[in-house]
């Protein structure tokens, strides 16, 4: 009696054998055709009989599967989380009997589903398909995790997208992992084309540099870019009306990245954002002490102060930006908007004056004081047509000027330089 139970018993672990091994070989044979729906199929029928496979088999099986979802990259969003779900599981398989027969299969395959995913992402984010994009950057990340930029990336074309849910989720995985985005490249000049390469590692490049190809070496490193992850959640959070929510954003990224200038930046524009423009101007008083040569930043005060009538400050600001940097065609039209703009008050007082000796008098002198202001704005718009010939707005400001100074030489020129760049428009 004994022996026909071991024998029924024996015969039906024969049969559950054969049918693993039915499955299995159909779902390999539907993947090599690329026939993804059959391998699935085969796939499920075989996994009613996982509990019969040894380790060897179900290696095999969950190397299968993760293959038939995958396939080649048009698996769902589930599937692709469900073929990843089966390839950690054949790794454990392998790892704890030592017989690491698919591992490095595995590894070779995330090698080219991430390459997959990026050339996807990559292709549609240049054709403007911001949700394919984020979704091919973000399973690019899933499957390989130690290259955060792709999670950074998906969470980027997330806000381009305006799916503001999906972009939090993902900023907030950005933050709790403690991303910064900072990278280091090693670089040296060729020395035959004179160009500035990047070497993958220090030690190739000083191995270039010492076999004479290429000399000046030096090693850069990426700004973080908490800053601007720390911008786009706080910036989701005002259009929404959460403003706490924004300001603890832009906390939490200061505890990953202190003393970070973007950061400060980005938390000045926040707070312009949410119409605080009092504590702008502080933010970026506080950035200018790490780089006070920094024209924008000045800029920035400059016309802040010139909004709150502060003449002499904004015209600090704007002296000092064009010190710094003479091309900065902004800040000399705003330095002659500057004076222009102190007219006003002098007409005012013109029209206020009666016909006496003392008013008369009081009269040509403030008409001289109009006449120098109009002088005195001439250098900056003069110079922005030097930089930019093409600046109507700064040829017409001429045009008029000379014309009040009754310069008609240069009144002539200037409205002969108008028309002919209103013609071009």
């Amino acid at each position: 009696m004994k022996k026909q139970v071991v024998l029924g018993l024996a015969l039906m672990m024969a049969s559950f054998s054969f049918a693993q091994k039915k499955e299995i070989k159909t779902a390999e044979k539907a993947i090599k055709s690329s026939n993804f729906a059959d391998a699935k199929a085969a796939i499920s029928a075989a996994e009613s009989l996982l509990s019969a496979m040894d380790d060897k088999t179900k290696a095999k099986f969950y190397f299968l599967k993760g293959q038939a979802l995958y396939a080649n990259g048009a698996g769902s969003d589930l599937e692709i989380t469900d073929a990843l779900n089966s390839f950690e599981i054949l790794e454990d398989i392998e790892t704890k009997s030592g017989k690491k027969v698919y591992t490095s299969k595995v590894n070779a395959m995330k090698i080219e589903m991430t390459n997959t995913f990026v050339k996807k992402g990559s292709d549609a984010y240049e054709q403007k398909n911001f949700t394919s994009a984020l979704n091919n950057f973000e399973k690019a990340y899933r499957v390989s995790p130690q290259d955060t930029i792709y999670l950074f990336n998906s969470a980027t074309v997330a806000v381009l997208d305006k799916d503001f849910p999906k972009a939090l989720k993902l900023y907030d995985e950005l933050m709790n992992i403690g991303y910064t985005g900072i990278t280091e490249e090693f670089m040296a000049t060729d020395v035959e084309s004179g160009e500035e390469q990047t070497f993958p590692n220090k030690g190739m490049r000083d191995i270039s540099v010492k076999a004479g190809t290429h000399d000046k070496p030096k090693d850069v490193t990426s700004p973080s870019k908490a800053g601007d992850i720390a911008k786009n959640i706080a910036l989701i959070y005002v259009e929404q009306g959460e403003n706490e929510k924004a300001i603890s954003a832009l906390d939490r990224a200061k505890e990953i990245s202190p003393n970070d200038f973007n950061l400060l930046i980005s938390e000045a524009n926040v707070y312009y954002k949410m119409g605080d423009t009092q504590k702008y101007q502080e933010i970026i008083k506080s950035a200018l002490e790490i780089k006070p040569n920094d024209v924008s930043l000045l800029f920035n005060l400059g016309v802040f102060a010139a909004e709150e009538n502060n003449f002499e400050a904004a015209k600090e600001y704007y002296t000092k930006v064009i010190e710094i940097d003479p091309s900065y065609t902004a800040a000399q039209m705003n330095m002659a908007a500057l004076i222009l703009n102190q007219e006003q008050t002098i007409i005012d007082k013109m029209n206020a004056l009666g016909n006496s000796t003392a008013d008369n008098k009081k009269y040509e002198e403030l008409k001289v004081n109009r006449q120098q202001l109009y002088k005195d704005a001439i250098p900056f718009l003069s110079n922005v047509l030097v930089i930019e010939p093409e600046n109507i707005g700064a040829a017409r400001t001429l045009m008029n000027i000379y014309g009040a100074l009754d310069d008609m030489p240069n009144f002539k020129a200037m409205k002969a330089k108008v028309e002919e760049l209103e013609n071009k428009n």
